[in-house]
C-alpha cells in the first residue's frame, strides 16, 4: 500500500531563493503595467466598481507559470504521450468553447487587436472567418493551455501508476470543474459584459475553480512515490 510523502510535498511547495526573485521581478512588472494602465486608461474602465478586473487576470497568469515551471511530466512510452497529448487537445478545445475563446463566426471576416481592456485581458485578439470566431483573451488562454498540460501530465502519470481507479476519477471530476464553472457563469464577449460578470462576482468564482484545479492537477498523489 503505498503512501503520500508529506514531506517531500513540503520540500516541493517550499519556495526556491530563485523562484522568489523571478516572483518578485513578476509581481513589480505587473504592477508597473497596472499603474501604467490607471495613469493613461479611460475614465470608463477606471469606474468599474472593484479592484477585482484588474487582480484575476494576473491570478490566472501567476498561477499557470508557477505550475508549467513546477510540472515536469512522467516519461511514457510513444504510444502512451500521444494519447495523452490527444485528450490534453481534445480537454483544451472544451475549455475554449465553453470558456468563450472559441465560437461559431458571426458577420463578416474580421481581424483586430483590441487594446482597450486592462493588462492580462488585452490585448484581446478577434478573429472571424470561415466559420470560426476566436476572442483570445491573454489570461484565459494561458490559463487553458495550462491546465490542458497539467491533463496531459496527469494522463502520463496514471499510465505508470499502481492505482489508478478512484484516484483517476476524482482528477476527471476536478478536470470537469473549469468546464462546468464556465457553463454556470455565462460567456462575456464585450467590455460592458466584463464589467457586469465582474459585478455578479461570476469570475471570482471562476478564478477559484482554476487555482483549485491547477491545484489538485499538479499534486496528482497518484503518480508520486
Amino acid at each position: 500500500m503505498s503512501t503520500i510523502d508529506t514531506s517531500a510535498i513540503g520540500d516541493s511547495l517550499r519556495p526556491r531563493r530563485e523562484t522568489l526573485l523571478w516572483g518578485a521581478l513578476v509581481l513589480n512588472t505587473e504592477a508597473l503595467l497596472l499603474f501604467a494602465y490607471a495613469a493613461l486608461g479611460s475614465q470608463e474602465l477606471l469606474s468599474l466598481r472593484g479592484l477585482r478586473l484588474w487582480i484575476y487576470p494576473f491570478v490566472w497568469i501567476n498561477v499557470s507559470l508557477w505550475a508549467l515551471v513546477r510540472t515536469d511530466p512522467a516519461s511514457g512510452s510513444g504510444r502512451h504521450r500521444s494519447i495523452a497529448a490527444v485528450l490534453a487537445v481534445a480537454y483544451f478545445g472544451i475549455l475554449a468553447y465553453t470558456g468563450g475563446l472559441l465560437g461559431p463566426a458571426h458577420g463578416p471576416l474580421t481581424y483586430r487587436i483590441s487594446w482597450v481592456l486592462p493588462p492580462g485581458w488585452s490585448p484581446v485578439v478577434i478573429f472571424n472567418g470561415g466559420g470560426i470566431g476566436l476572442t483570445l483573451i491573454p489570461y484565459k488562454l494561458l490559463g487553458y493551455l495550462t491546465l490542458a498540460y497539467l491533463v496531459y501530465a496527469t494522463i502520463l502519470d496514471a499510465y505508470g501508476a499502481a492505482v489508478t481507479g478512484v484516484l483517476g476519477l476524482l482528477s476527471c471530476v476536478s478536470c470537469s470543474w473549469p468546464v462546468l464553472a464556465s457553463l454556470a457563469t455565462g460567456v462575456v464577449g464585450s467590455g460592458s459584459g466584463i464589467a457586469a460578470a465582474v459585478s455578479d462576482g461570476s469570475y471570482g468564482i471562476s478564478t477559484v475553480v482554476f487555482v483549485v484545479t491547477v491545484a489538485l492537477l499538479w499534486w496528482r498523489p497518484f503518480g508520486r512515490d
